[in-house]
C-alpha cells in the first residue's frame, strides 16, 4: 500500500508533458512506433499489417497506417479516440468499409483513404459520427459513385479529394455542401456538367475538372459558384460553350480551358470575369477570336493562346487588354501580314511576348514576326508579300548597291573587250582609218553614249525588278 501510495505521488508531482509522453509510449502497439513532441502520434506505416492492432494510446492524435495490407475495416474499428485528429489509411488493401467503422472519432480532422484501389463502394453510413470532418481524401480508388446523402452529417467538410476514379457526373452527394471550399475531380470519367450538379457550393473556391471526358456543359451549370476563384476545365472535349457559360463567376482570378477542342471564342464566355488573372486557352483548334472577348478582362495578365490554328489577331481583339504581363502565341500558323503590324509593334516597345514564328506568306515563312519589316508606301502598310522584304531597309540599299557595282563592272568589261577586239582586227589588217571631222564625235562618241543609255536603261529596269520583285515589274522604256 505504501509503495502505490509513493507511486501515485510521484506521478502526480511530474509535469504533465511528461506524464503525457509516458502514456503514448505505454500503450503503443507492439509493431508501431510512438512519439511525443506536440502531441502524440502513432506511426504504424510499413509495417505489414493485415489486420488493425487491437488498441491505440487514448492520447494518440495523429494515427499513420499507410502502405500496409489492411483489408478490411469493422464497425468502430478504432475504438474511443476522443484526441485524434488525423487518421491516413493510404496505399492499403481495402475493399469494404462496415457503416460506423469510424464512429468513436468525434473530433477527428482530417482522413485519408487515397490508393486503395479495391474501394469501390461506400456506405451511405460509411462517415457516420464523424461531424468535425474537414478534410476527406478518396483519390486513386475504384469508386463508381457516392450515395447522395453520405455527407448529411459532415457539415464542417470543406476539403474532398476524389481525383482519379471512376465517375462518369460529379455526385450529387456534393449538393448544398455550403462549407466546401475544394473540389479535386481530375483524372474520372465525367461526360457532362448538369445544370444541378454543383448547387449549392457557395463557398467553393477551387474546382478541379481536368482530364475527364467533357463534353457537354449545360447552361448556367456553374451559377452558384460566385466565389470560385481557380477552376480547371483543360484536356476535356469541350468543342463549344454555352453563351453565357461562366455568367456570375465575377471573382474567379485562373481558368484553364486549354486542351480541348474548341474553334472559337465568343465575346460572351468571359463577360462577367472582372478579376480573371490568368487564361489558359492553349492547344485547342481557335480559328477565331470574336472582337470584344477580352474587353471586360481588367486585371489580366496572362494570356496562353499558344498551340493554336490562329493565323492573324487583329487589334481590336486586344486593344481593351494593351496591358497585360504576358501573351504566349507561339504554335500557331501565323500569316505575317499588316494585320499583325500592330503586334511587332508591341513586341518592340514592351517585350511581353517572343516566338511568333510565320508560316505564311512564302517571303517570310519560318521567319520570326520580329524579323519582318513592315514597308509603308505613301503611309499605308504593304504586306510583305507584295514586297519581298524581310530585312532591314538600311541592309536592302547595301545588298543592292553591291550587286549594282558587280553588274556594272561586268558590262563596262564586256564593253572593253569588245573594243580591243576591233582594234586588233584593224591592225592586223595593217590599216589605220582616220576619221573625218566630226566622225569621232558621231562615230566613237555617239556609239559610245548610246551604250552608256543603254546601259542606264538596263540598270534601271534592274534595280525596279530587285525592289518590286518578279510579279510587278514595270517596263523601261529606253531610246536606243
Amino acid at each position: 500500500m505504501t509503495v502505490i501510495t509513493f507511486t501515485v505521488s510521484v506521478l502526480c508531482l511530474l509535469p504533465q508533458a511528461v506524464l503525457a509522453r509516458w502514456a503514448c509510449v505505454r500503450a503503443c502497439p507492439a509493431s508501431c512506433s510512438c512519439t511525443q513532441e506536440k502531441s502524440c502520434s502513432v506511426l504504424c506505416d510499413r509495417s505489414g499489417l493485415a489486420e488493425l492492432p487491437k488498441e491505440f494510446p487514448c492520447e494518440a492524435s495523429a494515427i499513420n497506417l499507410d502502405k500496409n495490407r489492411l483489408k478490411f475495416l469493422s464497425e468502430r474499428a478504432f475504438g474511443t479516440l476522443p484526441s485524434l485528429k488525423s487518421l491516413s489509411l493510404d496505399h492499403n488493401n481495402i475493399s469494404f468499409i462496415t457503416p460506423g467503422a469510424f464512429k468513436g472519432l468525434a473530433n477527428l480532422v482530417e482522413l485519408k483513404m487515397a490508393h486503395n484501389e479495391y474501394i469501390s463502394y461506400l456506405h451511405t453510413r460509411t462517415f457516420t459520427g464523424l461531424k468535425k470532418l474537414v478534410r476527406l481524401d478518396l483519390s486513386d480508388c475504384n469508386l463508381f459513385n457516392i450515395p447522395d446523402r453520405i455527407f448529411i452529417e459532415q457539415t464542417a467538410l470543406k476539403e474532398l479529394l476524389c481525383f482519379q476514379n471512376n465517375f462518369r457526373r460529379i455526385p450529387g452527394a456534393f449538393r448544398g455542401m455550403e462549407n466546401l471550399t475544394h473540389i479535386y475531380l481530375e483524372r474520372n470519367k465525367i461526360e457532362a456538367v448538369a445544370y444541378n450538379s454543383l448547387l449549392g457550393l457557395g463557398s467553393l473556391k477551387y474546382l478541379n475538372l481536368q482530364d475527364n471526358r467533357i463534353n457537354v456543359i449545360h447552361d448556367q451549370a456553374f451559377q452558384d459558384l460566385v466565389r470560385l476563384e481557380n477552376f480547371y476545365l483543360n484536356d476535356n472535349l469541350l468543342c463549344d460553350l454555352p453563351r453565357l457559360a461562366f455568367k456570375g463567376l465575377s471573382r474567379l482570378k485562373m481558368l484553364n480551358l486549354g486542351g480541348n477542342q474548341l474553334t472559337n471564342v465568343s465575346r460572351t464566355w468571359f463577360s462577367d470575369l472582372v478579376e480573371l488573372e490568368i487564361l489558359y486557352l492553349d492547344r485547342n483548334q481557335l480559328l477565331f477570336i470574336e472582337e470584344g472577348t477580352f474587353e471586360n478582362l481588367t486585371s489580366l495578365i496572362t494570356l496562353h493562346l499558344n498551340s493554336n490554328n490562329l493565323t492573324t489577331l487583329p487589334f481590336p481583339v486586344f486593344q481593351p487588354i494593351y496591358f497585360l504581363g504576358r501573351l504566349y502565341l507561339f504554335r500557331n500558323p501565323w500569316e505575317c501580314d499588316c494585320s499583325l503590324e500592330w503586334l511587332k509593334d508591341w513586341m518592340e516597345n514592351y517585350k511581353l511576348v517572343r516566338d511568333i514564328p510565320c508560316a505564311s506568306p512564302s517571303s517570310v515563312a519560318g521567319l520570326d514576326l520580329s524579323e519582318v519589316v513592315f514597308a509603308k508606301v505613301n503611309g499605308t502598310c504593304v504586306d510583305p508579300g507584295e514586297l519581298n522584304l524581310t530585312t532591314a531597309s538600311s541592309e536592302i540599299a547595301s545588298t543592292t548597291e553591291n550587286r549594282f557595282n558587280s553588274l556594272i563592272s561586268k558590262l563596262l568589261q564586256q564593253e572593253l573587250r569588245e573594243e580591243m577586239g576591233n582594234g586588233t582586227e584593224s591592225l592586223r589588217n595593217g590599216t589605220l582609218l582616220e576619221p573625218e571631222d566630226g566622225q569621232l564625235s558621231a562615230g566613237v562618241t555617239g556609239q559610245r553614249a548610246q551604250k552608256t543609255q543603254s546601259l542606264l536603261c538596263f540598270t534601271a529596269v534592274w534595280l525596279l525588278f530587285g525592289l518590286i520583285g518578279p510579279s510587278d515589274t514595270r517596263v523601261c522604256l529606253c531610246r536606243t
